[in-house]
């Protein structure tokens, strides 16, 4: 494991998505003390979902551009044949 970390052979398998959730349940635990902490928490959860809205769109942009990568080099192999 240590040598496929060294060697950057290693695959990272958590997703952005996933890191956003684990910040959102962080987030449901805290309890606030005061308003402004309350405030400031409130800001925090408002940020990602902002953040996964994003992150989501840009995940459909991706698969999109996949998409259309794999049709022009399929057009492109039929062009080469």
């Amino acid at each position: 494991m240590r040598a496929r970390l060294l060697l950057g052979e290693a695959v990272n398998t958590a997703s952005v998505g996933s890191y956003v959730q684990s910040l959102m349940d962080v987030l449901a635990m805290f309890s606030p003390r005061s308003m402004i902490d309350s405030r400031r928490l409130e800001v925090a959860k408002e940020n990602l979902m902002a953040l996964r809205r994003h992150i989501r769109k840009l995940e459909e942009k991706v698969s999109i551009l996949e998409e259309e990568n794999n049709l022009l080099k399929e057009k492109n192999n039929d062009k080469m044949l």
